[in-house]
């Protein structure tokens, strides 16, 4: 059982958090290149680091989104030509992603417009503030994660 103190931090941690959040989607959002969206941003991020061919159904779950929304998300990208979709030639009901050069292209202008923006409220805040913050958010995070 929680006590009022315990409850009046856990809403001031979210509040902050969820507050944290919003400003930053709205402020990198605006810094992207002309017709990305952070979703689109993300999954490319998301392919060019990983480096191999994803289907929609993984991705879907790495980012804890519906197939649904996750199908909207790639035809917008491949209709950009930054990703492929291929189907799988074992199982013509699945389908494999994979970034294109274009992708590639359109990832890393995306993160030369916003790398500035986070480095710079990380200089601002303060590097040792921000190491020690992040295993608590981490932590955050992989709690939620586990309720999944």
């Amino acid at each position: 059982m929680s006590d009022s103190s315990t409850d009046s931090l856990s809403v001031a941690l979210f509040s902050e958090m969820f507050m944290a959040d919003q400003l930053a989607r709205n402020r990198l959002s605006r810094a992207l290149p002309k017709g990305m969206e952070l979703s689109h941003f993300s999954v490319l991020n998301h392919l060019a680091r990983v480096g191999d061919e994803k289907s929609p159904a993984q991705l879907a779950k790495a980012f804890h989104v519906t197939r649904g929304a996750m199908t909207n998300t790639l035809n917008k990208l491949e209709w950009a030509g930054h990703v492929h979709i291929r189907p799988d030639w074992d199982d013509a009901r699945r389908k494999f992603v994979t970034i294109s050069p274009a992708g590639r292209r359109a990832r890393d202008s995306a993160l030369q417009a916003i790398t500035p923006i986070i480095a710079g409220i990380v200089e601002s805040i303060g590097v040792d503030k921000v190491k020690a913050a992040l295993p608590v958010l981490r932590e955050v995070r992989e709690r939620f994660d586990e309720d999944h």
